[in-house]
């Protein structure tokens, strides 16, 4: 038993509620396509796929999506970033890498929008949407996990949504920053479930 476990972290599961919204964020060309310095991830990529098996499920039982990616206008709208590739033009508007990844870009179904700064609720239309859509469970998935999917947990958490972190349809550079930063927001802030799990209980 970890001190963590002693300490009383993680003793229950929330639960989901009434009425969740599927969150995707960040599963653009950028972090999925190869060609990118910060792309191409065998770990981020099976995240895609099994997020393919999640959307399609979601759709059958009409669960409101919702996709963004992230993109600025130039390094004037960026903040102090530390990761180098983010400012030689890949991530400004335009760019292939700022496109939602061809496996799960669908603007006639998904809500879409653009954000610029890790959290899918930072400054976003997010919160609308979910009041308009009663949401009350938010089940999360995309890329990174120890950067944009932590941050949007602990807002998710933090707005007062029950939030699930779909860990298989979530992806990082890789397997052990994935791991560590899950274990972390599973203690604290949300439930951890499988994507088989997911479409199990909402069944």
């Amino acid at each position: 038993m970890s001190n963590f476990d002693k300490a009383g972290y993680g003793s229950y599961n929330i639960g989901i509620g009434e009425k969740c919204a599927l969150l995707i964020v960040d599963f653009q060309n950028g972090f999925t396509d190869s060609s990118s310095q910060i792309g191409g991830s065998s770990h981020v990529n099976a995240a895609v796929d099994k997020t393919v098996k999640l959307v399609k499920f979601a759709r059958s039982v009409d669960m409101p999506i919702a996709s963004c990616r992230t993109s600025w206008s130039g390094p004037e709208e960026m903040s102090y970033w530390k990761v180098a590739p983010l400012f030689e033009g890949g991530f400004f508007h335009g760019h292939k890498f700022t496109e939602i990844d061809p496996r799960l870009s669908d603007p006639d179904n998904h809500f879409e929008f653009i954000k610029s700064a890790p959290s899918i609720f930072f400054l976003t239309p997010l919160l609308t949407w979910l009041t308009k859509h009663n949401i009350d469970t938010t089940i999360i998935t995309g890329c990174t996990t120890s950067g944009c999917i932590r941050a949007s947990v602990i807002d998710s958490f933090s707005y007062g949504y029950r939030t699930i972190v779909a860990e298989d349809c979530c992806g990082d550079q890789d397997a052990d920053a994935h791991a560590d930063n899950i274990r972390d927001v599973g203690r604290r802030y949300a439930d951890i479930m499988t994507c088989s799990e997911i479409i199990s209980a909402l069944s």
